[in-house]
């Protein structure tokens, strides 16, 4: 069955962040068992910080999922088997949750552990605890070319740092 996992260790992942995140890209969910919306991201990485195991992840202002994280104290990142869920993951980068139910009409399901989204389809997901929340802008920025690059239009990311509570992954 599709939502068959197994809860690991953040130490026994063998995957490579770099890959997961930044070339098969990841789904964020947020909200709650009464609306949930997930996006895609490809920023953001898994680590160490205040004795805890936590990944990061950024959400520009704009993003519908913004809004749904800010209201919640945990969310999810899935990740997925890259060549098979393209479309899917193309799809819930480009369309708003405002408008529609994104999961649903991209063929995904929610299961929810302790409040928290997450979506069957994945082979591996990350259950998170928000820690803290910080905002990127024009100040924050060092190198003025990023300014030019990725922000022309100022819809700035914040970055949340969330506890990894949960390894689950599909045997």
């Amino acid at each position: 069955m599709e939502n068959e996992f197994k809860e690991i260790r953040p130490e026994e992942l063998k995957d490579n962040p770099f890959k997961i995140i930044g070339k098969d890209w990841m789904l964020i969910t947020a909200g709650n068992k009464t609306h949930a919306n997930a996006m895609t991201a490809s920023w953001g990485g898994i680590g160490r910080l205040w004795e805890k195991d936590v990944v990061f992840i950024f959400v520009r202002q704009s993003r519908y999922t913004k809004t749904l994280l800010d209201q919640e104290s945990g969310f999810s990142c899935a990740f997925f088997d890259h060549q098979k869920y393209l479309k899917e993951l193309a799809y819930m980068g480009s369309a708003s949750g405002r408008e529609e139910d994104k999961i649903k009409k991209a063929g995904f399901s929610l299961s929810f552990e302790k409040e928290i989204p997450y979506l069957n389809q994945a082979r591996l997901v990350f259950i998170c605890s928000k820690l803290s929340k910080s905002s990127l802008s024009e100040e924050t920025i060092l190198d003025k070319k990023i300014l030019t690059d990725i922000y022309g239009d100022n819809d700035f990311h914040h970055l949340y740092v969330g506890e990894i509570k949960k390894v689950l992954i599909k045997e």
